[in-house]
């Protein structure tokens, strides 16, 4: 173990002392982290997401304290400790990646995945003989649109899957269809909450048919709107009205005004 590390292990150590440590950092257990490691994650991804490089090592360092934390706690209950978790970080490698440090052979992107599902496969019938065991592995607490596409993607390894991004994408107009269909009935019911699901699911199969992520893809559309409108703010400003002031019919002349500038 470098020195560095060696050092790291020991501050966090020194945090959780019960005598001289800090006290937030005593007063921390699993449970409690884990909003931060949730934060910490997105940050990362934020910071790569603007090409902030130096906001990165920062951001990863953030979230290494997290492993480093949650390390610490685990030692202190004689569960394990970091070096475990190094461990089986470096066991898990070489065991998903046969084709590397055991076979020596080159595989396709399509043989890679398949590769990739049966060894997972193998991992949790290991672990258990759950009902829920083909979905065990993926946490019911990931966001909703990356839960969505990981189940999709097991299922397709099982061979349930379109074979084109055109089912997917003939699937999503059947649920815009069912989806009126169901508000018109009622827009609050939950009959129409649940075909908005399934419109949702459908359209984030369509992303990974075609290779995007859909809470990537999500978040870019978000910012995206956000920039148009602070823009839309702009124009409505330089008319000598504000957004209260605003009608809709306003603001939509502005978006299209915005639309147009943008495309040039």
């Amino acid at each position: 173990m470098s020195d560095k590390l060696s050092a790291l292990l020991k501050t966090m150590a020194a945090l959780r002392d019960p005598d001289t440590g800090c006290e937030w950092d005593k007063a921390q257990t699993f449970d409690s982290i884990v909003p931060h490691t949730i934060e910490e994650a997105y940050e990362v991804a934020s910071a790569i997401e603007n090409k902030d490089m130096v906001g990165l090592k920062d951001e990863l360092a953030d979230l290494l304290f997290q492993v480093v934390f949650y390390a610490e706690l685990a030692k202190e209950k004689g569960l394990f400790d970091f070096n475990d978790v190094v461990s089986s970080l470096d066991n898990k490698l070489q065991r998903r990646h046969p084709h590397i440090f055991s076979e020596q052979t080159t595989l396709s992107e399509a043989a890679l995945e398949k590769q990739w599902q049966a060894i997972k496969a193998a991992e949790r019938a290991e672990k258990s003989a759950a009902d829920d065991q083909l979905w065990s592995d993926i946490p019911r607490v990931l966001p909703a649109l990356s839960r969505a596409q990981k189940i999709q993607k097991r299922a397709s390894a099982l061979g349930f899957d379109w074979p084109t991004y055109h089912g997917a994408l003939d699937k999503v107009v059947e649920e815009v269809a069912e989806v009126s269909e169901a508000l018109a009935c009622d827009p609050q019911s939950d009959h129409s909450a649940e075909e908005i699901g399934d419109l949702l699911f459908a359209t984030v199969n369509v992303a990974r048919h075609t290779k995007h992520d859909p809470e990537q893809i999500l978040r870019q559309a978000s910012d995206k709107f956000v920039m148009r409108f602070a823009a839309v703010d702009e124009v409505l400003r330089n008319q000598g009205v504000s957004l209260e002031q605003a009608d809709l019919k306003q603001m939509d002349a502005a978006w299209e005004q915005v639309k147009k500038q943008l495309k040039k």
